[in-house]
């Protein structure tokens, strides 16, 4: 049965940070190839002049709805009129069998006031690194019972990773769990059919401290020592500036290239053209990246953090410290031809069976359908 389904969350792309919450809308997308799907989210703006503004548009055949709503510098009126939002883009909406949040902060609250009004049942995607173990003393008394709170009202809790399902189950959550993933459209991140010439280290993320892209530069730089038929492409929706002096500093433009925010077309074009993906975070949960990496064929590099060796193994990538020495041994085992991995058809067949969107639509859809039949 086909239902309509309201996906909220409190990250989504928006004007004011375009990138944030992208998988999210990813997952939507994919909802939508089964049911009726609209989004609602809302945002505060400090510069906008009105209390509420509405971006109301199709977006990729979904109707969107983002409340920008004047931020101050109360937090108890900026969730007041964050709510307010809310509800008035609610009632713009057609009233849904299923509310679809994600991320257990405070602003999912809605989602428990449309069951407590409505009568609409929701589940809960999290995708917030925030709550594995290593990051969970730093959460406050206030966010421990908010997400707690929303989560026993929810009729599932959905994380993204094996691994952040065992430490949330710690949290004292009572409600059922099921691990569903990231989505990849597997159409887009296409099979690459080309050999590189030269061998290409690709870099993508929002270049965060805690994704190390110094160190990632720093091992290039080492790596350059012992072999010039390389280049390392590093960039995203960051300090890109910061990057480029670091490059200039060292001088090493010639093989070192910069790149600022890309739309996800060029991302995939990016991929295919490269030969091994790179991601040294201090931690993480499940990346969209990494799966779109291996989608094109492009085995990775990456920390042994969160759920990344979920995804990554001997036969698709290398798992490190987020050490910028252990980095360097294994471009360098990479370079040498020190390990095989299997074939770039046998990468993206491994995504297409797991992530694609059709396999993660029909998971979601058979909690949906157990929810609501």
């Amino acid at each position: 049965m086909r239902y309509k389904i309201l996906f909220i969350s409190s990250w989504f792309p928006n004007k004011l940070e375009p990138t944030n919450g992208n998988f999210v809308q990813r997952h939507a997308e994919a909802v939508s190839q089964l049911h009726d799907v609209e989004i609602l989210h809302s945002i505060g703006d400090s510069m906008q002049k009105e209390t509420y503004l509405f971006d109301d548009k199709i977006i990729n055949r979904i109707r969107t709805v983002i409340v920008y709503y004047k931020n101050s510098k109360n937090p108890v009126l900026n969730f007041i009129r964050r709510m307010t939002a809310y509800k008035k883009g609610f009632s713009r909406l057609q009233q849904p069998d299923l509310v679809h949040a994600n991320v257990l902060h405070n602003s999912m609250l809605f989602a428990v006031y449309l069951k407590k009004k409505f009568e609409i049942p929701f589940v809960i995607t999290e995708h917030w690194s925030g709550f594995l173990k290593i990051n969970s003393a730093q959460l406050s008394k206030l966010q421990v019972f908010t997400a707690k709170t929303i989560a026993n009202q929810a009729s599932y809790v959905l994380p993204v990773s094996q691994y952040l399902l065992n430490d949330v189950r710690g949290l004292g959550w009572k409600c059922n769990f099921q691990v569903v993933g990231n989505v990849v459209d597997t159409e887009l991140f296409r099979v690459k059919s080309q050999t590189n010439r030269p061998f290409t280290f690709l870099h993508i993320s929002n270049l965060i401290p805690l994704k190390n892209p110094e160190k990632i530069i720093a091992a290039a730089l080492k790596l350059r020592l012992d072999f010039n038929h390389f280049e390392l492409h590093i960039g995203g929706d960051g300090d890109v500036q910061k990057l480029d002096k670091l490059v200039q500093d060292h001088k090493a433009e010639g093989f070192i290239k910069t790149f600022s925010l890309l739309p996800l077309t060029e991302v995939a074009e990016k991929m295919k053209h490269s030969d091994c993906f790179i991601l040294l975070s201090d931690y993480e949960n499940f990346p969209c990246v990494l799966l779109e990496s291996l989608s094109t064929g492009t085995p990775a590099i990456a920390t042994k953090v969160g759920g990344i060796p979920e995804i990554i193994n001997d036969k698709n990538g290398i798992l490190i410290s987020n050490s910028a020495d252990e980095l360097y041994s294994a471009m360098k085992n990479i370079l040498e031809k020190n390990v095989i991995f299997d074939e770039p058809e046998e990468l993206h067949d491994y995504i297409q069976k797991h992530f694609s969107i059709n396999i993660i639509a029909q998971k979601f859809d058979e909690i949906y359908q157990q929810i609501l039949r």
